[in-house]
């Protein structure tokens, strides 16, 4: 598993911006010379992913950025698509809804798990600080717990 203090993979993601174009951004665009929170979830639209997990970063974007964050991206093994509607179903638009549709980031990590038929290939529960692409924080859920990658932690540990 990835620690504070690596350098996080060069891999490409999935984007849809706002103007309705898929893009396919790499690691070094997201996160070199920049102070990013990335927050990944098991899902788009599986519960606490959709109904506390999600909502807590978009209500504390605002206080989250004016701590000198340059972005903030919730990361799902799902696709573009996926994660620009359920951006879109949550007012997400402070949020970087990022596709992971292969899992090769979450993989590159070691912060996989399989869930089998539910789902196969996902990402476990976590957040993290990245600073100039070196991650500085890292708050990684115990299976099945929502304790330490909401919003309100992060934004403390700020």
């Amino acid at each position: 598993m990835i620690q504070v203090g690596s350098t996080l993979p060069e891999v490409t993601f999935g984007y849809i911006d706002a103007k309705g174009k898929t893009t396919n951004p790499h690691t070094n665009d997201l996160f070199n010379n920049k102070r990013v929170v990335v927050f990944a979830v098991p899902g788009a639209f599986t519960p606490t992913c959709s109904e506390v997990h999600l909502p807590g970063y978009v209500a504390l974007a605002d206080k989250i950025k004016a701590k000198g964050i340059d972005t903030i991206i919730c990361l799902s093994v799902n696709d573009a698509y996926v994660m620009d509607a359920w951006g879109k179903a949550h007012n997400a638009e402070e949020i970087m809804m990022l596709a992971d549709g292969n899992g090769y980031f979450t993989k590159s990590i070691g912060l996989d798990m399989n869930t089998g038929d539910f789902g196969g290939i996902r990402s476990v529960r976590y957040s993290m600080l990245v600073e100039d692409g070196e991650v500085t924080k890292l708050n990684v859920e115990d299976p099945g717990r929502f304790d330490v990658s909401d919003a309100e932690t992060m934004l403390k540990s700020l």
